[in-house]
Parts: C-alpha cells; structure tokens; sequence
C-alpha cells in the first residue's frame, strides 16, 4: 500500500469550522479530480487513525490541499487536525474515489459534501469547460457557505445556495425537496453529481429519479 509522510505548508480556516491544509505533493503522486485518500496525523496516537478526505487541489499544482470540516465537539481526528499548522506531518496513502466528471450537470452538494465538488470545477474552470454545470449547495446558514466568494465568482447565477436554519434576502430558506428541483433544474436529462450525508444523497437521489433523471446518470460515492 502507498504511503507517504508529508509536511503541512500552510494551513487556514476558510469558514469558522472549515480549514484548508497545504502541504507537500510527493514526486509522481496523480489523482483526478473528485478523488481522495485515506489520511493519518504523523504523531504518536495518531498514525493509525486514518480518515478518508478529497484533494481540493489540482494535478498540476506543486502542492496538495485538502477543505476540511473540522469537529470539536469529541476528540476525533477532525479535532486534532484542527490542532496542526506549518511544520507538522500528515500520512497519505493510496488515492481512489468514484465521483468523476463525466460531462455538463448539476451538482448538489450538501455541507462539507461540497469538496469532492472543488478539485472538478476547479479544474473545468481551468480547461474552459465549466459553463452548462451548475452548483446547488445546502448549509444551515451563510457561515457555513465554504469557498462562497469563489464559487460565485467561478459559477455566477448557476451556483444556487439553499439554507436549512436561516432567513437570507435573495435565497432559499429550506430543505431541497422536489419542488425546489423542478424550479432550479430545467433539465433531468443530464448528469447529476450528488455529495452529502447519506440519507441527504438517498432523498437527493430518490427525488431526481421520481423527477425523470436516469439512474446511471447520478454520480455519487458508492
């Protein structure tokens, strides 16, 4: 199994519980957008406590980075993550994953569902291809909104925000449910990429089928 021991360059949180890690790329590591490893803190107690996260980054940059949500509320990895800045060491190991790009769609993510989503507009962004995707994300409330500026920025009126606990002017004050689908989605037949806690990617997933979308043309981690 592929294992490597890598340095933190810099680290920052981009909401109040959501940090960006930096850090070192080993010489010939690949991944494609969407895809993760499994990652452990380089301290004793830790070496063995391994988590799945997705590269935020992208191939051709010097770095990786991982957009983590960090939890304090127990002492889990996430808490002691939380803990580490420049200077100290993750393991990473082998990369895998199943949300892949395969052409122009809606993604829907729910939280920190959100990063496999990152790395893949990233990287359409990059090679021109971004337009005819669309971004729906639900949070509880605009803090938790991770890399706002940029995914207006990237995506404009195509990146629709819906909050749970939390009354903006301008957005959606509830759950997704299929008549907010049917207004936001004029088109099912097309790709869907799916990302959130499992029973918010079942009710996605179930109401996108009832709504005329293809079973395989939903993608989600399996």
């Amino acid at each position: 199994m592929e294992e490597h021991i890598v340095k933190i360059l810099h680290t920052e949180y981009v909401t109040h519980d959501v940090k960006r890690f930096r850090f070192e790329k080993p010489i010939g590591y690949q991944f494609e957008p969407g895809q993760a490893t499994e990652v452990a803190i380089n301290t004793e107690g830790w070496k063995e406590e391994r988590r799945p996260f997705t590269f935020t980054s992208l191939n051709q940059w010097d770095y990786l980075e991982f957009t983590i949500k960090i939890y304090n509320d127990h002492n889990g990895v996430t808490h002691e993550l939380g803990k580490l800045n420049a200077g100290g060491e993750l393991i990473i190991h082998d990369v895998w994953g199943t949300i892949n790009y395969k052409g122009p769609g809606v993604f829907i993510a729910g939280g920190a569902g959100v990063t496999p989503f990152i790395a893949i507009i990233r990287d359409l962004d990059q090679k021109g291809q971004l337009p005819g995707n669309s971004l729906i994300f639900s949070n509880k409330t605009q803090a938790d909104v991770i890399l706002d500026k940029e995914f207006t920025e990237l995506l404009g009126a195509d990146f629709h925000k819906v909050f749970t606990r939390e009354t903006v002017m301008g957005f959606k004050e509830h759950y997704i449910d299929e008549l907010y689908l049917k207004e936001t989605i004029k088109n099912f037949d097309q790709h869907f990429y799916v990302c959130g806690p499992e029973k918010f990617m079942t009710n996605i997933c179930q109401m996108l089928e009832s709504l005329g979308a293809k079973t395989e043309a939903l993608v989600f981690e399996k």
